[in-house]
């Protein structure tokens, strides 16, 4: 069975550097490649690949939020995190978002191929080093414990989507809740991850949607 692939990264040297290796491997049908986040939303939407190879990081749109999305409507699609990064936050938010791998950017192409032959049959493929966190997250000892929302969402997050849907600015949020601006910044990446919203104007409408705002 041939395999759908899209390559999603805004570097073009990466970008037509993986879409020149994958070509190579048999069993394999690169079927588009995108250079962001937005190009990558309307490509999985016309061309239905089986498997997304997605770069987390993009200027327009970060693959978290890309994650999301296609995970919400085309749930039928495996995502493939294939980044730079190897932090708890880039992990766990592309994890909750629901990509089915992760992989860093030192993954050699056999690893790659047989972590996107992983994720298309429904398991999960993750990096030797995303395995070690997501099993020491397993045991760590969680320290006066928050409950989440039924959508995932922390308390502090669904006090910014609150704020996010009265019209703040990024700035003023930080400057309502004494927090830094970069803060507020992760906080509403990790919503947009969670609520499958692409920008503030959808993270607004869902906050109508489930009650945390007001007409």
């Amino acid at each position: 069975m041939t395999l759908r692939v899209l390559v999603v990264d805004d570097q073009p040297l990466v970008r037509e550097g993986l879409v020149v290796l994958l070509q190579r491997v048999a069993g394999l049908d690169i079927v588009g490649s995108a250079d962001g986040g937005r190009h990558a939303l309307a490509l999985v939407a016309s061309l239905h690949p089986d498997v997304v190879l997605l770069d987390l990081r993009m200027a327009d749109l970060d693959g978290v939020a890309v994650t999301a999305w296609i995970t919400n409507h085309h749930p039928e699609v495996a995502v493939l995190a294939l980044t730079t990064y190897a932090d708890d936050r880039s992990l766990f938010a592309a994890l909750r978002a629901g990509a089915r791998g992760y992989l860093t950017k030192d993954a050699t192409v056999d690893e790659i191929v047989t972590a996107l032959r992983t994720v298309a049959g429904g398991a999960t493929a993750l990096a030797p080093q995303a395995q070690t966190r997501v099993v020491s997250a397993a045991l760590r000892p969680e320290r006066n414990p928050q409950p989440d929302g039924p959508d995932g969402l922390t308390p502090r997050e669904r006090e910014v989507l609150t704020l996010i849907a009265a019209g703040l600015r990024n700035e003023e949020i930080a400057i309502r809740l004494g927090i830094g601006t970069a803060t507020v910044k992760t906080h509403v990446n990790n919503i947009f991850g969670k609520i499958g919203a692409v920008d503030r104007g959808q993270a607004v409408a869902y906050a109508y949607r489930i009650g945390l705002a007001q007409p």
